[in-house]
């Protein structure tokens, strides 16, 4: 069984919503959510910054920390991107251990020797921090291994796409109806004690025991990055909430804010867009 959840259906988001954490009136810096992200490469160097500036809406603190290459790229936009810490190297082990949450994979490579790199790095901080929670995102999902996701005591989020659950897990669920794409996924769920948001158009949301598919949007969210954007909301929301609310949730706000967009831009919105307007977007839905 499942439930459904559609961005032309209120009704159907807001068991969800109705568990929204807002921040306490006299919380502190840092109480609402610390988030560290790992990724970029030479290559993908605005996946990152598109993933840092979308939690610095949603977090209290975002920390980003990349390839050495794309570091230097990061230091050169420090004085235009002013909503977070780039964390060098050096230090990427105080912050998954200090942050409430930790993104990894986001603008990866998927191949050479800054993938081999990568893939000794993730498999390192897994080992290391098997009781974090983790989100894991693109080129990480393309080049680690799927056993490496029985170690965590906390449930990770995984966000492919199709190509990347097949990469990932062997199973191939592109040309599949969906009843049976929804079937392969939460019985992949429940195998490896994760929450999976499988990307198909629609989401399919699940942990193995619950599951949602959120259907909604446009084709404006083909666009290169959106799924850099799905990720960091839902590691964002996860400092707070829930795992399978947190994944639930940023499938439904990422296309719902695109289908506010597309009533004045149709297609034609880009992420810098999609970024700007998530706010707004989510203060019209818990108003």
């Amino acid at each position: 069984m499942y439930s459904l959840v559609n961005t032309k259906d209120i009704d159907s988001i807001k068991p969800f919503l109705a568990k929204f954490s807002l921040p306490e009136k006299n919380s502190h810096k840092g109480q609402n959510g610390k988030l560290f992200i790992i990724g970029g490469s030479s290559l993908f160097h605005s996946a990152l910054v598109w993933s840092a500036e979308t939690a610095s809406y949603f977090a209290d603190m975002v920390h980003a920390s990349s390839t050495p290459d794309n570091n230097e790229i990061l230091l050169s936009l420090k004085k235009k991107w002013q909503n977070g810490i780039v964390v060098p190297a050096s230090d990427r082990e105080h912050y998954v251990r200090e942050d409430d949450v930790s993104l990894i994979g986001t603008g990866m490579m998927r191949e050479g020797r800054e993938s081999q790199e990568d893939r000794a790095l993730i498999k390192h901080l897994f080992d290391l921090f098997p009781d974090k929670k983790w989100v894991i995102d693109a080129g990480a999902l393309q080049i680690m291994n799927k056993e490496w996701l029985k170690r965590f005591k906390a449930k990770p989020i995984l966000t492919p796409h199709q190509k990347e659950f097949q990469t990932l897990f062997g199973e191939d669920i592109l040309s599949l109806s969906q009843e049976v794409k929804i079937k392969i996924v939460t019985k992949t769920a429940k195998e490896f004690q994760v929450i999976l948001l499988v990307k198909c158009g629609y989401d399919i949301v699940s942990d193995g025991e619950q599951t949602v598919v959120i259907d909604g949007g446009n084709a404006g969210l083909t666009k290169g990055g959106t799924g850099d954007i799905l990720a960091s909301l839902a590691a964002c929301f996860y400092t707070k909430h829930e795992g399978i609310q947190s994944a639930v949730l940023s499938s439904y706000l990422l296309k719902k804010t695109a289908d506010e967009l597309f009533k004045e831009k149709k297609y034609w919105f880009n992420n810098s867009d999609i970024i700007s307007s998530l706010p707004k977007t989510l203060t019209r839905l818990l108003g």
